[in-house]
């Protein structure tokens, strides 16, 4: 694939009671990736789970991209799950 804008979604669910406690940790960790994306934003949603999407442009699919580590297992309920999307005109 040719560069392009890609984006990267990474999204946890916290232990109950947690959810701010995740959501500061994604906000710090995603302020310390080792490039700046062109664009961030941190969601929330129900059941203490946290979203994080970062835009990387003139990037490829399998362009080695910053990504938030997976938080303390006592934070998170299960495996944080990641997803790569291009976008499309």
């Amino acid at each position: 694939m040719s560069a392009a804008t890609v984006v990267l979604m990474w999204e946890a669910r916290a232990v109950e009671g947690r959810g701010a406690e995740l959501l500061e940790w994604a906000r710090a960790r995603s302020a310390e990736l080792s490039r700046e994306p062109a664009r961030r934003e941190l969601l929330r949603a129900p059941q203490d789970r946290v979203l994080v999407m970062t835009w990387w442009e003139e990037a490829s699919y399998a362009d080695d991209l910053p990504e938030l580590p997976e938080p303390d297992a006592a934070l998170i309920t299960r495996p944080v799950h990641r997803w790569r999307f291009e976008a499309v005109d």
